[in-house]
């Protein structure tokens, strides 16, 4: 991204970069000793030549603070050599010109070292930096250190904790973005979960009833249009309740989920016992035992060859059971009861199967903490 489009209030990268730079851009003004000093230089070629020199200087510099991100890749670091090399070339050009005085360059690239290279990497370069300033200081006829030695020092150490700060709020925003995807996944799941236990359990009522009115359709006509008429009324709440699951609207009331369970297995020509009344369950409960009633009755119909189906509802525990076959792969591996045991999980409930009364058949529960 070049300077011209730059827009700091485009996304927060942007943000953070233009923050960068302004806080860059503030300690420039102490590059005007240099430039004081190659204005004043009577050698026409020292001195155009550090000025342009210079100005290069300060572009890379800039646009280096502006890439920190990237160069904090592994494989960034040749490049974040390379941009560390050009200042230094560029300082060596206004030293002709500006004399000492173009040692306040060198606190700039250690500023900029400490930003984009690895620490150990960086850590020698400011212990070189400190070390020529001192030693040109006392070597070096007519010049000075200036403080720039302790200057390195200073913004090193300044740089740094702006690099921690900086790395900080990279793991936040990590985190806050992984925290979102997690909530995407788990909203995503929620709705799969739902999705298959509201379609599987219309769908598998429709197909009963379809396979019920056709039998029907010749003995007894006046059933049959009833029974076709369900099939079209449970066709309507089949869509309405999957519009409203995507919409995350969903709602399962544990009465409502006793009468369809009455009237599937009645329609499935499995004998129902069932509660009629479910006052006694707490209200927090109500929902994982509709659920779980829904479930249930689903695995009945579908895999059980029952005569009967028999429900035990209590403030405690819910469990269905019938005089069918037993288990089945799909009653103790399928989504239906996977997602009913995540359900449970979440809520602090437990999921338990075994056979049925008498050693025949399957039991389903579900117990709640008192």
């Amino acid at each position: 991204m070049s300077f011209a489009r730059f827009d700091p209030q485009s996304d927060p990268a942007d943000r953070a970069r233009f923050g960068r730079l302004l806080g860059a851009g503030i300690w420039l003004f102490f590059l005007g000793n240099p430039l004081g000093a190659l204005l004043r230089n009577d050698d026409l070629a020292a001195r155009y030549g550090g000025v342009a020199a210079l100005a290069v200087f300060v572009v890379v510099y800039l646009h280096g603070l502006s890439r920190i991100p990237q160069f904090h890749l592994r494989r960034q670091v040749p490049l974040a050599w390379a941009y560390i090399a050009i200042l230094l070339t560029c300082f060596g050009i206004v030293v002709p010109g500006a004399g000492d005085q173009s040692m306040t360059c060198l606190v700039f690239i250690a500023a900029l070292a400490v930003a984009v290279l690895p620490k150990w990497h960086a850590g020698a370069v400011v212990v070189m930096l400190f070390g020529g300033i001192t030693a040109a200081g006392y070597l070096v006829d007519g010049w000075s250190a200036h403080g720039n030695n302790f200057a390195v020092l200073l913004a090193a150490a300044a740089v740094w904790s702006f690099r921690l700060a900086w790395q900080r709020q990279a793991k936040l925003m990590a985190a806050e973005r992984d925290l979102s995807e997690l909530a995407v996944e788990e909203e995503r799941a929620r709705i799969a979960r739902d999705l298959h236990d509201i379609l599987g359990h219309s769908l598998t009522v429709i197909s009963v009833k379809a396979e019920l009115a056709e039998r029907l359709f010749d003995d007894d006509p006046v059933r049959a249009r009833a029974e076709l008429q369900d099939l079209q009324r449970l066709s309507r709440d089949a869509l309405a309740d999957v519009r409203s699951t995507a919409q995350g609207i969903r709602g399962i009331s544990l009465p409502g989920e006793i009468a369809s369970a009455r009237m599937a297995l009645e329609s499935a020509g499995i004998e129902p016992s069932l509660p009629t009344v479910a006052d006694d369950v707490p209200s927090r409960w109500r929902e994982l035992f509709a659920w779980t009633l829904r479930e249930g009755v689903t695995n009945v119909i579908r895999h059980s060859q029952a005569t009967r189906c028999e429900v035990e509802l209590d403030p405690a525990h819910i469990r269905v059971s019938d005089d069918g076959r037993g288990p089945c792969p799909d009653d103790g591996s399928g989504n239906g009861l996977e997602g009913l045991r995540q359900r449970a999980r979440l809520a602090g409930a437990t999921v338990t199967t075994s056979p049925g009364p008498g050693d025949r058949g399957f039991s389903l529960t579900v117990s709640v903490p008192a």
